[in-house]
C-alpha cells in the first residue's frame, strides 16, 4: 500500500530516489565493515578455530570503526533518499541538494561539520547488529559444517537471511532513532541541540511509545526485515563465493575452510 501510494503522489521512479548514495554508501560501509572484521579476526585467531564470544567482540569493533569513518556518507544518504518526498508533518523541513557534494557543502556550511555525524551515538548502540549478525551467521555455519563438508549456496543464504532478521528485530526501535537524527530536520525536543546523545535518544523512543504505543517502535519492521534479510543473504552468498574462489585460486583452499 505504502509502495503504491508513493507511486501514485511521486512516479515511478519515486521508490528509487537516492539509490545512488544508497549504492555508494553501501560499498564502502560493507569493504570497511569486512576488512577490518577479517584483519582483526585473523590476528586474533591466529589459524586457530574462532569462538561465538571472539565473533561478537571482533564484530564488535569493526562496527564501531565503521560507524566512525562512514556515518557522514549515510547522513547524505538519508538527506537524499527523502529529498523530495512529500510528508504530512509540519515540523519537517524540505531539502534541496543537487547531488552528494552539493548535499555534503549545505550540510557543513548551514549545520557545520559535526552534523554530518548525526545520529552517530545511535550509531555506535546499533554496531550491536552487525555482530549479532555475524555471531550468529558464523555459528549457525560452525554447526552446519559439522555436519557436511561444503555448505552449499542455498545454505549460505538462509543463514545469512536469519542472522540478519534476528539482529534487525533486535535493534530495530535504535534504527528508527538514527533515521530521524540523520535526517536532522524534524524540529523535535528543541531544548536539547546535541543531537544523537542518550537524552535525545530516550526522548524520541518515549515520543513514538507515547503516540503509536509499544509497537510504535516496531512500526515498519516487516518492510525492513525484507529488505535488511535479502540484502544481507545475498551478501553473504556473494562473499562466501568471492571468498573460496579468491583462496582456491591462492592455493589456500584448507586455511580458508578451518
Amino acid at each position: 500500500m505504502v509502495l503504491l501510494e508513493i507511486i501514485k503522489e511521486e512516479g515511478l521512479l519515486a521508490p528509487y530516489r537516492g539509490w545512488f548514495p544508497v549504492i555508494s554508501s553501501l560499498c564502502c560501509s560493507n569493504f570497511v565493515y569486512f576488512y577490518t572484521f577479517n584483519s582483526l579476526k585473523a590476528v586474533w585467531v591466529k589459524g586457530q578455530h574462532s569462538t561465538t564470544g571472539k565473533d561478537l567482540v571482533v564484530g564488535f569493533v569493526a562496527g564501531v570503526v565503521n560507524v566512525l569513518l562512514t556515518t557522514p556518507l549515510w547522513v547524505v544518504n538519508t538527506r537524499l533518499k527523502l529529498q523530495g518526498a512529500k510528508f504530512r508533518n509540519e515540523d519537517i523541513v524540505p531539502t534541496n541538494y543537487n547531488g552528494i557534494i552539493d548535499a555534503f557543502h549545505q550540510i557543513i556550511r548551514d549545520e557545520g561539520i559535526l552534523a554530518l555525524w548525526n545520529g552517530t551515538f545511535p550509531s555506535l548502540l546499533l554496531v550491536f547488529n552487525p555482530a549479532i549478525q555475524f555471531m550468529f551467521y558464523e555459528g549457525l555455519k560452525r554447526q552446519l559444517l559439522k555436519k557436511r563438508m561444503k555448505l552449499s549456496s542455498l545454505d549460505v543464504f538462509i543463514i545469512g537471511a536469519i542472522a540478519k532478521a534476528i539482529a534487525t528485530t533486535v535493534t530495530y526501535p535504535l534504527q528508527t532513532v538514527q533515521s530521524i537524527l540523520r535526517f536532522g530536520h524534524h524540529r523535535l525536543n528543541p531544548e536539547n541541540r546535541t543531537l544523537g546523545s542518550l537524552r535525545n535518544i530516550l526522548y524520541l523512543l518515549h515520543q513514538r511509545v507515547r503516540r503509536f504505543g509499544i509497537m510504535g517502535l516496531y512500526k515498519g519492521l516487516e518492510a525492513k526485515l525484507l529488505q535488511t534479510a535479502l540484502t544481507a543473504a545475498l551478501m553473504f552468498l556473494v562473499y562466501e563465493k568471492l571468498t573460496a574462489a579468491t583462496f582456491t585460486v591462492m592455493g589456500l583452499k584448507s586455511a580458508h575452510k578451518r
